[in-house]
């Protein structure tokens, strides 16, 4: 089933609140079992948060390349 649009946005912002969160907690004294939990849900997060935005915005964009002959600056 598709979901709203809507709802995916509103995932994605949880998504992106809940890894700011975690890694905030990251600069806190914790124990290295909780510090291994809080890595572990952060990878979580961070793949939910990349699938839903593959498949809310399914398009995606290369940059140009520069034509030949062109200078790059150092």
């Amino acid at each position: 089933m598709t979901m709203m649009l809507d709802e995916k946005l509103a995932r994605i912002r949880a998504c992106s609140s809940n890894i700011r969160r975690y890694r905030r907690l990251l600069r806190t004294q914790l124990t290295d079992l909780e510090r291994s939990f809080i890595k572990r849900r952060i990878a979580e997060e961070e793949q939910a948060l990349s699938q839903l935005s593959v498949s809310t915005f399914p398009i995606t964009f290369n940059a140009p390349k520069a034509a030949d002959g062109a200078e790059r600056a150092a």
